[in-house]
């Protein structure tokens, strides 16, 4: 199973904002079960993004 093509525009978008205010993305993860990709940027950052393209802090 793949992430859907909402989800890679998204975590395109996410991955540009993170780059821009200089954080580092530690792990990038799409996990099978849940459908959700990770996205843990520095120490105290995680998104998670959804398979219908939206993303939250969690």
């Amino acid at each position: 199973m793949n992430p859907t093509v909402a989800q890679a525009i998204t975590c395109l978008r996410v991955c540009q904002m993170l780059s821009n205010s200089y954080r580092n993305i530690e792990l990038f993860r799409f996990d099978e079960q849940t459908k959700v990709v990770f996205i843990f940027a520095g120490e105290e950052l995680q998104i998670d993004v959804l398979p219908d393209g939206a993303w939250r802090f969690n």
